[in-house]
């Protein structure tokens, strides 16, 4: 462990100037030696403002912010280190609001940080959960108002596109090993559940859901399918069979929707569910290791401003 912090001004004093922010950085991205960032090759030459690769075929000047999501940003790592604090240790999140107020940026900047941040979080080769007698449970929720409470232009929209009631609705469904990992994944208008449970839990794993009709026919491609009838008021049962679990999370995921971000497009929605399903992972680590962890996650990933805001 690099650091020893517990609270936000602890952090701060830590990474008192920019010097020891870079040092950090570059301790936590090249532990054993430093390596071109384009092409992997060791022991680049020194310059002024970086290094620059000695592999003849290469020869490129990088620097340790070079392909991070720290690349070409104004803002000073301090400031990162700050927000991605904030970011993993708010129980259900920080809004860019908020955030710009408490480091003294502009929303938009806080808005594009809190993003690249989230883009880290996402796991980038997802494994199915469950295995070999491992009890995983699934349910889904329903992001976004009803049309009655949308402002006159947004109904207009709607009407115009001759859509819905629900078309403001996003189904998202949420994958949970007890005791263990949990994965959200939003279901696009071309998926649908059965898939999305093939995808992401094993068969060999034993399958609690409510009684949902959808899950009736895919429950039987499981080692054991587990039913629990909420509308007869079943809600445990010999105390295996039950989703409290996955509702439990589900609880926390929308107390962050509805408390601290209120309104998420469904563009980003699937950004907003890594980040919730992140901290819920990571949620038995202390405050300074899940910072770590999740700075050792900013190297290769950059979100660019044009991708994150096209077609929204």
């Amino acid at each position: 462990m690099f650091a020893q912090f517990k609270t936000l001004p602890q952090l701060f004093d830590y990474f008192k100037d920019e010097e020891t922010c870079m040092a950090y950085w570059t301790s936590i991205r090249w532990v054993d030696s430093i390596t071109c960032t384009h092409c992997g090759a060791e022991n680049p030459y020194i310059t002024n403002r970086g290094y620059k690769c000695r592999n003849i075929e290469c020869q490129k000047k990088f620097s340790a912010l070079t392909g991070s999501i720290f690349e070409n940003s104004k803002l000073p790592l301090r400031t990162w280190f700050a927000a991605i604090y904030l970011c993993c240790n708010h129980k259900k999140g920080i809004s860019s609001l908020q955030l710009s107020r408490d480091l003294g940026i502009h929303q938009k900047s806080a808005w594009f940080l809190l993003h690249r941040i989230r883009e880290t979080l996402k796991e980038l080769a997802p494994e199915a959960l469950g295995g070999d007698g491992v009890i995983v449970e699934t349910d889904t929720t329903v992001v976004g108002g009803k049309v009655k409470n949308m402002s006159n232009k947004k109904r207009k929209e709607i009407k115009d596109r001759k859509r819905g009631k629900t078309d403001n609705k996003t189904v998202v469904a949420g994958y949970i090993e007890r005791s263990n990992k949990i994965r959200f994944e939003v279901i696009d208008p071309h998926e649908n559940e059965k898939e999305l449970l093939k995808k992401h839990v094993d068969p060999t794993s034993v399958l609690m859901t409510d009684s949902a009709s959808t899950y009736q026919t895919i429950g039987k491609d499981f080692a054991h399918h587990g039913v629990v009838d909420h509308s007869i008021n079943e809600y445990s049962r010999d105390g295996i069979y039950h989703t409290n679990t996955i509702e439990g999370a589900f609880s926390l995921f929308d107390r962050m929707v509805v408390g601290i971000y209120h309104n998420i497009s469904r563009k980003h929605l699937q950004a907003y569910c890594n980040e919730s399903a992140y901290r819920y992972n990571t949620r038995k680590k202390d405050g300074t290791i899940r910072f770590e962890d999740t700075v050792l996650k900013c190297s290769g990933v950059r979100l660019k401003y044009d991708i994150l805001t096209s077609n929204c």
